[in-house]
């Protein structure tokens, strides 16, 4: 089964949370797939990754690079033409087969009251569908707490 996974955004900012998400992925072998929403989003992530941190480097890429060299691959939508086994879902998006990956991580600004109340409602959706759901609060800190 799936495990699906809600991140709510209270700290900082999407672009200085997910890289240290992709981070732990690529630590444990895991190869990730970011539904990013737009094409714009997609190429401003791209961009973030980049830049996030002067002695960090985490190895991705977007069309038109090939997919297959990527171990995490950034696109507009939902796809998997890197062999991911994680999704990072951003924008609400959700994934047509859930038993296409390990795990998928929706991510969302907690602060951002329409976001909020969508991310409720994919809560309620997926959870009325049978799927084992786990919610994780940002802390102060910027890490994670497990809330439900």
């Amino acid at each position: 089964m799936t495990d699906i996974r809600f991140y709510q955004l209270l700290a900082t900012p999407l672009e200085a949370a997910l890289p240290k998400l992709l981070e732990k992925a690529l630590e444990r072998g895991m190869r990730a797939a970011v539904a990013a929403g737009t094409a714009d989003r997609s190429q401003a992530l791209d961009a973030a990754l980049w830049t996030y941190a002067a002695d960090s480097f985490l190895p991705h890429g977007r069309a038109p690079e090939s997919a297959a060299d990527q171990p995490i691959w950034i696109a507009p939508g939902i796809e998997n033409p890197n062999g991911a086994v994680l999704l990072v879902i951003l924008d609400g998006q959700i994934p047509a087969r859930f038993e296409d990956w390990e795990r998928v991580c929706d991510m969302f600004d907690g602060s951002d009251e329409t976001a909020l109340e969508a991310a409720r409602a994919r809560w309620k959706t997926l959870k009325a569908a049978g799927h084992a759901l786990s919610y994780w609060r940002q802390t102060p800190a910027g890490g994670w707490e497990k809330a439900a």
